[in-house]
């Protein structure tokens, strides 16, 4: 056993694993990573399920209310409602897990590297992403997705990156809290790699927040590509969005309601979930820190 080695089991010892917090979840964080899964499921398995093909059209049944044969009815178009709302899910899943992918791959990383580092790296980076948060993330993000375009892809992109220097803050504010405790001095003295430290001692004391952070994220991106929708950036009809669905149904209030209704309520729904897993994680760590 090398050196390094002993230290570390001895310093180990000296920090015990973080304990277990004293209470649960309990059913009700349960109740909404299921729901969460729910429409993961059903958004990827959804041409395997029977659904009607969302482009669809049957003018027999315009803006009909719910029926046996069309569960939350059809849209102005004659369209199925619940099959436009779980293949909507997949641009809402893409965008809001992809987007956030991105930023916590890219803004994550430079987050825990400069606050590790420190010196004029951190300086630097920390300068950049003070200008980036500067400018109005959707001024920037609608002008981008204006003069590029709006395609599915490129729309995860645009938003991945304008994420990044948010992302970034969070990060190293949260690595800074471990980069100057005992074990990392101790892994320094003992010669081990910036990549080790990083990687085995920085990242695993790190990650619940990045885990919170990022399903907040995810909503809040979700958000922004339903605004996106209304102002008619973001994907093309007839491709189905939680956004464009409900953007779609402004004009059909009076005569169809469950044309807007059914959409905001799910994405509602799916919204609120994803906050309340990620405060119940934010407050597990909450609790773990307050153990130590």
């Amino acid at each position: 056993m090398t050196d390094y080695q002993q230290a570390l089991g001895a310093e180990g010892s000296a920090r015990s694993p973080l304990p277990r917090p004293s209470r649960g979840f309990g059913w009700f964080f349960w109740f909404c990573v299921a729901w969460i899964g729910v429409i993961a499921i059903l958004a990827v398995l959804a041409p395997l399920l029977g659904f009607d093909d969302p482009t669809q059209q049957n003018f027999d049944v315009l803006n009909q209310g719910p029926t046996t044969s069309h569960w939350l009815g059809t849209d102005d178009l004659g369209r199925d409602i619940l099959s436009r709302i779980v293949y909507g899910a997949r641009v809402s899943l893409i965008v809001g897990f992809g987007s956030m992918i991105i930023g916590m791959a890219i803004g994550g990383s430079l987050g825990m590297y400069a606050a590790f580092r420190r010196g004029r790296v951190d300086s630097f980076l920390s300068a950049t992403t003070y200008v980036m948060l500067a400018f109005p993330l959707l001024v920037a993000v609608i002008a981008i997705v204006a003069f590029w375009g709006h395609s599915l892809a490129k729309i995860t992109v645009i938003v991945g990156v304008a994420t990044i220097p948010l992302v970034y803050r969070v990060v190293r504010a949260s690595t800074l809290t471990y980069a100057t405790r005992e074990f990392i001095t101790v892994a320094k003295a003992q010669g081990a790699s910036d990549w080790r430290i990083l990687t085995r001692e920085l990242l695993p004391n790190v990650l619940p927040t990045i885990i919170s952070f990022f399903l907040i994220g995810v909503a809040t991106v979700i958000i922004l590509e339903g605004a996106l929708a209304f102002l008619g950036l973001s994907v093309q009809a007839p491709t189905p969005s939680w956004g464009n669905m409900i953007s779609e149904s402004k004009s059909y209030l009076a005569d169809n309601p469950w044309l807007a209704l059914f959409p905001s309520v799910t994405m509602f729904l799916f919204l609120v979930a994803l906050n309340l897993i990620g405060d119940g994680l934010r407050a597990a760590l909450d609790n773990r820190e307050g153990m130590l």
